[in-house]
């Protein structure tokens, strides 16, 4: 295990904010330095527009298993000085390890332990962070071909793994108006901000807590001076669903949205970012995890729906059966108590190995494991 916590060490040293490529690139050096060492091969470095991603490949065919992860964190440049990488207690901290520093170094170990590594794909993505705008066909290409995809996120609380996430859309509602005297005459003008409250209460109505659908508006901006009627507003709407069908009804319904005021105008841009990581997507993969880490001794698994998402909803949302959660166990993802139990590290890294090599295994099956379901044809 220390070869493993020392080589998390040199990823969380290495710090990689997401929109500074600089950073990326020296993170992605460092992930492919201790990738050469385990794996005994060069990855390929994928530069979309600047940011860096890595991809190694084992065997002359297709992939049938990805091990996907992402090198870029929240934490900015400077992180270390307060945030300083140590171990205590069986606690190992630092910017980034949890989310997911921790969980990369983990998909190379357990690459490393492989007998044989013939039909493995290994994927670090570098802009995960900020949605994964640069790399997303990346993944979709890259899994295209797999029978399962495993994400090395980090787990969910108690080390649940992530078999259900909500998928995620974001708009921004732009709101065109007239500027006048708010003191002299207001009556001449189109209070964008008047107009931007109509919008925001419209996109919150589509909420719906039964179905477990939020639509939340966010980030919101109207006026330029206290005394002149707003003549432009914006808001952001982050929207987030269990199932595609709500998410296209969400997404329907946004993009319906009409002015309230006379004179007003509106535009409205983004859409759906992430499709939702449904729990059939998942099922198949959990129950052999389960099955194996009762075979290794590890006790009985736990699963978990949460409302982030990762880039796992993208291979989902092909229809690819895919296990998230992976990685590290801990906590405190993207704040000041951000942390890995050491202990748990070498079994879950155990655990990705025995699952990596049983659907490599299984290469008569077009479904990951010979339990009963739906084959991922039957998925898409």
């Amino acid at each position: 295990m220390s070869d493993l916590i020392a080589d998390i060490e040199t990823l969380v040293r290495c710090e990689s904010p997401s929109d500074d490529h600089e950073a990326v690139a020296r993170s992605a050096e460092a992930v492919a330095g201790v990738g050469r060492r385990l794996l005994g091969a060069e990855p390929e470095r994928l530069v979309t527009d600047g940011c860096t991603h890595l991809r190694w490949s084992f065997g002359d065919g297709p992939p049938r298993v990805l091990l996907l992860g992402h090198h870029d964190t929240v934490w900015p440049l400077g992180s270390l000085r307060t945030h300083p990488f140590r171990i205590e207690d069986g606690i190992l901290r630092g910017p980034g390890c949890f989310d997911m520093k921790a969980g990369v170094g983990m998909a190379l170990h357990a690459a490393a332990a492989l007998p044989d590594r013939t039909g493995v794909t290994i994927l670090i993505t570098g802009d995960e962070e900020i949605g994964s705008p640069l790399s997303r066909s990346l993944i979709e290409e890259t899994a295209g071909s797999c029978d399962a995809v495993f994400v090395l996120e980090a787990s969910a609380d108690g080390g649940a793994l992530k078999t259900r996430r909500k998928g995620v859309s974001r708009y921004w509602i732009e709101v065109a108006g007239r500027a006048a005297h708010a003191g002299l005459e207001p009556e001449k003008g189109v209070n964008a901000g008047i107009e931007v409250a109509h919008q925001i209460l419209a996109v919150a109505a589509l909420a719906d807590p039964g179905r477990g659908t939020t639509v939340v508006p966010t980030a919101l901006s109207a006026g330029t001076t206290t005394n002149t009627v707003p003549a432009a507003a914006t808001v952001a709407v982050d929207a987030r669903v269990w199932d595609t069908a709500e998410q296209d009804r969400v997404d329907r319904a946004v993009r319906s949205l009409a002015p309230v005021l006379a004179g007003a105008r509106i535009r409205i841009g983004g859409g759906i970012n992430r499709p939702p990581l449904e729990a059939a997507a998942s099922a198949e993969l959990f129950a052999l995890a389960d099955v194996l880490a009762g075979k290794l001794g590890f006790g009985p698994l736990t699963r978990a729906a949460v409302g982030g998402a990762s880039d796992g909803n993208f291979t989902a949302g092909l229809g690819i059966p895919t296990l998230d959660g992976l990685g590290a166990v801990g906590g405190g993802a993207h704040a000041d108590d951000e942390h890995v139990v050491v202990a748990e590290l070498p079994r879950r890294t155990a655990l990705l190995t025995a699952l990596t090599e049983t659907v490599l295994a299984n290469r008569t099956s077009s479904a990951p494991t010979n339990a009963p379901g739906e084959s991922r044809a039957g998925q898409r």
